[in-house]
């Protein structure tokens, strides 16, 4: 067998390196810009009439470089387009496209946009809030089902007859009661309805559909258990939305013909057939003969006026908002000028009147609600007027959106004005406060709290005043002048509130006013209130959510942690957090907020002491039942803190902090790892700032911070954590000079070898081991190039001991990792055998050094050598017997390129094996074509120089072989 080292290849590193450097060329940037666009000029053919012109099919323009000169594809497009009207059409038409212009951009101005909170985002919180455990009833009329046949050839008329009759019949038939109807049951019916609809208009019953429709809009006459009207409201309507879309798409499938109508059609491009049909269910719609379902009805097809007239939809609104007076009820009339004025919205919103006159319309009923059939009814179902007014705010508040929607801020000034003539009536004054914008509510804040003043507490509380006053505060600010005072008066009526529930829903919302605009001391008062208020019987604890927004909105504004832990009262805030899965979130919110906002790191005792409670209080809460997602968040969170903590040049107090921090959280295995790596972190920059002052307290020092890796890594699970640790922390106590502490971390790695398993576990999935074992053992060999050996072990005892392990590793089955292992061994002895080794560590002696080349120590790594050379040729053997080829191909290379790079091949035998290799590499065509050419590329370059020229004799045998 061939030596390697005993032919070694003598290294210059510093010359190989300058070769290996880019070479260096002047560049003029007097006229470059990346994003400039690029012009390639082109010389005209003889005869032309220019000598050069810009091609631009030659080279693709670049988006990106035209914004230097203001221009972009859609800007000419748009220009091309403006010259193309300017040639083309006379001064006439452009004024003509202009007004076009100017309508479509006013249209633009008045749609609704995304500033406007849609229906669909309150009902979810509706139908959450107006429970009840009332039995609920549904009366349904379901007519008498009678067969009224009609021949082909009936006239219109008759049709139109026809279905009045079954109308009729429809009112005059059967009845159907269920009672005793949960509200889940009731929910359920309804739902049931909404689809019956849905199938009875597939199947082209549309009679049947309008019954369904009329009979549930019947059921918003009904009051008798009253708390769970607003969402009766919202489940009705949802089916009033549904046949609605159902008839609009029905007739603007019929305008399809000859051509689809377009978004903006007139009722002049409507045809005859979509007209009659569509006067055809406005037909049907008024001969139902109740006020209720009639106007419910109509008003769900608002949209489908468009098809009739151009003024279809204004006239409509107007009627159905006076028809609405006809009500008797003040709770069925206002819920019912609310869907009014929603359809209207959607449908026409820039037509401002109607909206207007049905809040007058609104203002006018307030007088019914203290009348005596509405106090008779509240009387016999036991319910309190305060109660029964919360029942109106889904519908004004809506009503005064939509009134309020982009309007200018002295109809905010009409509207107190009205308020004051109605005596400050307080539920009108609350849905004012809610619908118009937060910056014209803040600057009138204090005739808002002279208003409140002067309202009836019996009827409406107060605190749900101030509550609403405060929200729009929290959006926008009042004068500077007036915040005191605007504080003072909500908190005196905030804090004489009994109810535990009702306080803190309150409290909650000034907390952000608070927090904005005064200091710590103002907002400890306030906790210090909530405390006073939430502790009896235990109240916050039914009270979590709201106070978990009081943190929430305590945080943003108080990113010094040293101020907001020295309020007196947040501490025993987070107190009232007994519940361990809400207290863990809270304090992940706070440790976020920290790592997020803190810039500097602090030793700050008040800060440190605080966190270390919070983080010990996340790491507490993990058990055997916790997902490994949230370990890792806890994790990140913890190490996040750790981070954030310094204690300057006073290293023994950080090292104290590590150890504190590893006995607090011993239960995140991440957070362990990351304290061993600012162990050695810190033991570098101990080193780095002593600079070889007080080198005993330094080495020291450095000892027991390896004493602490040393002891803490044999505690965590992950295997591959504490190989890599074990070198990390050995490579650290290297560089600081401490030999004996780096070769137990050495030594304690190899011993650990053998219990890698042979499958690991990432992300849930088993994964073969050995990728990761070879990553880590060839990171092992570039270390061992620097570590003296032991003088009482013997030459090389790391790398022997390392091989052993490799050779007694039980490997994978049909695996070649051992043998790459071997492989990879070959060069870090050949840069053993070197004269000057390519790296060393500052004031430690490697094996250059203590051995200086001695004979016995050559021969050591050449017999290891021979070992290794003898262990991989035999195992190439073995796969030329075994088929495995593509294998034996894939290895033969390796050794090849290992042979080049570190072995002399001037020696005969040494060329010769490299030839071999090569050849048997290429044997059976399984060698990357390209990487060969360039491995070949790569000789014959370096056998141009003076002292590898012998390379050049063997390029001529090293032959491309395709693949069979």
């Amino acid at each position: 067998v061939c030596v390697l080292h005993r032919h070694s290849r003598a290294r210059k590193y510093e010359g190989e390196l300058q070769m290996c450097r880019l070479e260096v060329s002047a560049v003029d940037f007097s006229d470059y810009h990346p994003l400039k666009a690029i012009t390639v000029h082109l010389h005209g053919r003889k005869g032309s009439t220019s000598s050069s012109s810009s091609s631009s099919s030659s080279v693709a323009p670049d988006p990106l470089s035209s914004m230097l000169d203001g221009t972009d594809p859609l800007s000419l497009f748009a220009a091309f387009c403006l010259s193309v009207n300017t040639h083309q059409t006379d001064l006439p038409m452009k004024n003509l496209l202009n007004m076009e212009l100017g309508r479509k951009r006013r249209e633009k101005e008045e749609e609704v946009g995304s500033d406007f909170e849609p229906w669909s985002s309150k009902r979810g919180e509706i139908l959450s809030r107006f429970t009840t455990t009332e039995k609920l009833s549904i009366n349904l009329f379901m007519g008498s089902d009678k067969s009224k046949a009609s021949s082909p050839s009936s006239a219109v008329s008759e049709k139109v007859r026809t279905r009045l009759e079954e109308l009729d019949d429809l009112e005059e038939g059967s009845q159907r009661e269920l009672l005793n109807l949960s509200q889940q049951d009731y929910v359920n019916r309804i739902e049931e309805l909404n689809q019956s609809l849905k199938e009875a208009w597939g199947s082209d019953q549309k009679v049947k559909a309008l019954k369904i429709v009329i009979q549930c809009s019947k059921l918003l006459s009904d009051t008798s258990v009253i708390q769970f009207y607003p969402s009766k409201f919202v489940l009705i309507t949802d089916i009033l939305d549904t046949f609605g879309g159902l008839v609009y798409d029905r007739i603007w499938s019929m305008c399809a013909d000859p051509h689809p109508l377009p978004e903006s059609f007139s009722a002049d491009d409507v045809n005859d057939t979509a007209k009659e049909t569509c006067l055809n269910w406005f037909f049907k719609i008024a001969s139902i003969r109740e006020l209720v379902p009639r106007l419910y009805v109509e008003a769900a097809l608002l949209k489908c006026n468009r098809f009739l007239t151009n003024s279809g939809i204004q006239e409509t609104l107007q009627r159905l908002t006076a028809m609405i007076r006809g009500i008797g009820d003040p709770l069925v009339a206002v819920y019912t000028r609310a869907y009014l004025c929603r359809v209207g919205m959607e449908v026409a919103p820039h037509l401002k009147d109607s909206l207007n006159k049905n809040f007058f319309d609104l203002l006018a009923s307030f007088r019914q609600i203290h009348g005596e059939s509405v106090q008779n009814q509240l009387a016999q179902q036991r319910v309190e007027i305060p109660i029964y007014l919360t029942l109106y705010s889904p519908a004004i508040h809506w009503i005064l959106q939509c009134v309020a929607y982009r309007a200018p801020e002295v109809l905010l000034t009409e509207m107190m004005d009205r308020c004051k003539k109605l005596g400050n009536n307080a539920l009108l004054l609350n849905s004012v406060m809610w619908a118009f914008r937060a910056e014209f509510v803040a600057m009138r804040a204090t005739d808002f709290i002279g208003m409140i003043k002067d309202c009836d507490e019996a009827g409406f509380p107060k605190h749900l005043l101030f509550a609403s006053l405060g929200r729009s505060l929290s959006c926008a600010d009042p004068p500077e002048s007036e915040r005191l005072s605007i504080l003072n008066e909500a908190w005196k009526v905030v804090t004489k509130v009994r109810s535990p529930r009702d306080y803190i829903n309150c409290a909650e919302i000034w907390v952000e006013f608070t927090c904005r605009h005064f200091t710590k001391r103002e907002v400890n008062t306030v906790l210090a209130d909530i405390i006073k208020h939430m502790t009896p019987d235990r109240a916050f604890e039914d009270a979590y959510p709201q106070l978990q927004s009081v943190i929430k909105k305590i945080l943003p504004h108080f990113h010094d942690f040293s101020v907001l832990f020295s309020m007196e009262k947040f501490l025993p805030f987070l107190d009232m957090f007994q519940k361990d899965s809400v207290r863990v979130e809270v304090c992940k919110s706070i440790m976020e907020v920290f790592i997020k906002h803190q810039q500097e790191a602090t030793r700050d005792p008040v800060i440190l002491n605080a966190l270390l409670h919070i983080c010990k209080t996340m790491h507490d809460s993990v058990n055997a039942l916790t997902l490994d997602d949230e370990k890792r968040s806890l994790s990140l969170l913890i190490n996040g803190f750790i981070r954030m903590v310094s204690f300057g040049r006073d290293f023994e107090q950080q090292l104290s902090f590590c150890v504190e921090a590893r006995a607090t959280f011993c239960n995140l295995e991440p957070v362990i790892i990351h304290l061993i790596h600012t162990v050695n972190q810190l033991a570098m920059e101990t080193r780095c700032v002593m600079k070889g002052n007080h080198s005993r307290k330094t080495a020291a020092f450095v000892r027991a911070c390896a004493a602490y890796s040393f002891i803490t890594i044999p505690s965590l699970t992950s295997i591959f954590s504490r190989l890599n640790l074990y070198l990390l922390s050995g490579q650290v106590a290297l560089a600081n000079q401490c030999l004996s502490q780096a070769d137990a971390f050495l030594k304690a790695a190899v011993s650990l070898l053998p219990e890698v398993p042979r499958t690991i576990s990432i992300e849930g999935k088993q994964r073969s081991s050995e990728p990761f074992l070879l990553d880590f053992i060839n990171n092992f060999l570039s270390t061992l190039l620097v570590v003296p050996d032991h003088p009482e072990q013997g030459v090389l005892y790391l790398v022997r001991g390392l091989l052993n392990m490799v050779q007694d590793y039980t490997w994978e089955d049909n695996s070649d990792a051992k043998i790459r292992v071997y492989i990879s061994a070959l060069p870090l002895l050949a840069a053993m055998s070197q004269e000057s080794y390519l790296y060393t560590i500052p004031k430690v002696d490697s094996n250059e050094t203590l051995y200086g080349g001695d004979p016995k120590f050559i021969a050591e790594i050449n017999k290891l050598c021979e070992t290794l050379i003898a262990q991989v040729l035999d195992h190439l053997k073995g796969l030329g017997r075994d088929e495995g080829v593509r294998r034996q191909g894939s290895l033969a290379f390796s050794l090849f390129g290992c042979l080049l790079a570190h072995g002399d091949l001037r020696n005969n035998k040494l060329n010769q094996l490299a030839v071999n290799l090569w050849n048997l590499s290429h044997k059976h065509g399984f060698c990357d074509t390209r990487t060969s050419v360039r491995t070949l590329e790569y000789i014959k370059h370096q056998a141009q120089q003076a002292d590898l020229s012998h390379l050049s004799d063997m390029t001529a045998r090293l032959s491309l072989q395709s693949r069979a």
